[in-house]
């Protein structure tokens, strides 16, 4: 698993002027925090978690594998901070997760006659809606 401290200090950010909460506050601060993380540059990541990163999260990368992260939700550049790091945290940590196998399961035969006989009367609602043949 990927070493979360030294991810932190990989991860560049910058504050802008930002239109969330804070009214005629936020015209005048850059509360607003913009998060990258360069993916295959990390030293805290494996090769096989990188390449995993970059496959699960391919739509939020930019053309060079970098992932950006916008929090704006507080008044507070610190907070926003501080929330854009524990999501950052969050994605790294879903990108990670491995899917579980699928099991091959065939249906039960309770099931199938459920199916068959729900088709059976449907099949019978429908044919009762046509004209009788003369």
């Amino acid at each position: 698993m990927a070493n979360f401290e030294i991810l932190m200090e990989e991860v560049s950010w910058k504050a802008v002027k930002s239109s969330g909460p804070g009214g005629q506050h936020v015209n005048k601060t850059a509360s607003k925090v913009v998060l990258n993380f360069d993916i295959p540059n990390s030293s805290a990541l494996t090769e096989d978690e990188k390449a995993l990163l970059i496959k699960k999260l391919d739509s939020r990368l930019t053309g060079d594998h970098i992932l950006i992260i916008e929090s704006s939700s507080s008044r507070s550049q610190h907070k926003n901070r501080e929330l854009g790091l524990d999501r950052l945290r969050q994605v790294i940590i879903q990108g990670l997760k491995k899917p579980k196998p699928r099991k091959k399961t065939k249906p039960s035969k309770a099931s199938k006659l459920k199916r068959l006989r729900e088709k059976k009367a449907l099949s019978e609602k429908k044919s009762n809606r046509q004209k009788p043949s003369l």
